[in-house]
C-alpha cells in the first residue's frame, strides 16, 4: 500500500503566485528559499539537538508523564497513550504518539461536530470539545498530552521545531501552496505555537506562519522558536 502522498498534483506556476504575494509582506526574515544556500552542518546540527534535547526531556518529564497517564486512566478507562497516523517530510505517513485527552473512540463524533470548527479550512479545532474530559483538558492546556511526540523526534520522524504534523483528512483539502510545508520536517513547536495556536483561526495564516519558518529557517531561529515555547507552554497561551 503506498504510504505517500501524491505530489504530482502541485501546481508549480499557482505556487510562485502565491510566493510572490508573500514576498508583498512587510518581514524583514522573510527570505525566499530558492535564494538561499542552506549548510550541510545545520541539517547535522538540527538532528544533533533533537536527540539530545528530547532523549534529556525524556527523563526529565518522566515523573511527569507517569502522572498524568495515571491521571487519564482514573478520569477515562482504557489506554493513556493515543497513536495516530499522520504525514510527515515529503508526504510520509509516521505514527505519532501523544497522550489520550479525548474520550475512547472520539473520532467517530468528528463529522457531526464539523459544523461547530473555530478554524476554517480543512483542520477541526474546538474550543469546548465535548470529547475531551476533565483531566485531558489540564494536559491540553499546559501542552504535556505532547511530549510522547518526543519519542517520535528520537526516531527521526519529527524534530523538535517545525510544522506540526497534519491528518491524511486534513492533507487532502490541501491546497498547492498548503501541501508546501510539507517539505519541511513536522516539529513539536514552531512560529504558528508561539503566535497563538488555536487562538488563530484562519487557516491561511497559519499556513502563512509555517512558510515563514521553511524560508527562514536557520538553527538560531529554532533557538528563538525554543526558548519563546517556554512562556507559551507554561501559561497555555492559545491552547485548548
Amino acid at each position: 500500500m503506498n504510504n505517500m502522498v501524491d505530489f504530482s498534483s502541485i501546481n508549480a506556476k499557482r505556487e510562485a503566485q502565491l510566493l510572490d504575494e508573500e514576498e508583498e509582506l512587510e518581514d524583514s526574515d522573510w527570505v525566499p528559499v530558492a535564494e538561499r544556500t542552506i549548510p550541510e552542518s545545520w541539517y547535522t546540527l538540527k538532528r544533533l539537538t533533537d536527540v539530545a534535547c528530547s532523549s534529556a526531556a525524556l527523563i526529565a518529564t518522566a515523573p511527569i508523564l507517569l502522572i498524568a497517564m495515571a491521571g487519564i486512566m482514573i478520569n477515562s478507562p482504557g489506554s493513556p497513550i493515543y497513536s495516530q497516523e499522520r504525514v510527515g517530510l515529503y508526504g510520509r505517513r509516521f505514527t505519532l504518539h501523544k497522550l489520550r485527552t479525548m474520550r475512547l473512540n472520539a473520532h467517530d463524533e468528528l463529522e457531526a461536530l464539523r459544523y461547530a470548527s473555530e478554524v476554517n479550512g480543512p483542520v477541526f479545532k474546538m474550543r469546548n470539545d465535548p470529547r475531551v474530559f476533565f483531566v485531558g483538558r489540564i494536559l491540553r492546556k499546559f501542552s504535556i498530552d505532547e511530549l510522547p511526540n518526543l519519542v517520535n523526534v528520537l526516531r527521526g520522524e519529527m524534530s523538535l521545531v517545525g510544522p506540526r504534523p497534519p491528518l491524511p483528512r486534513e492533507v487532502e483539502g490541501y491546497t498547492d501552496y498548503a501541501l508546501r510545508r510539507l517539505r519541511a520536517k513536522p516539529g513539536i513547536t514552531c512560529v504558528w505555537q508561539i503566535s497563538g495556536r488555536s487562538e488563530i483561526e484562519n487557516f491561511e495564516e497559519w499556513m502563512r506562519l509555517d512558510h515563514k519558518y521553511l524560508d527562514s529557517w536557520s538553527p538560531a531561529l529554532d533557538l528563538k522558536i525554543i526558548l519563546s515555547t517556554i512562556p507559551a507552554v507554561l501559561f497555555g497561551r492559545g491552547a485548548y
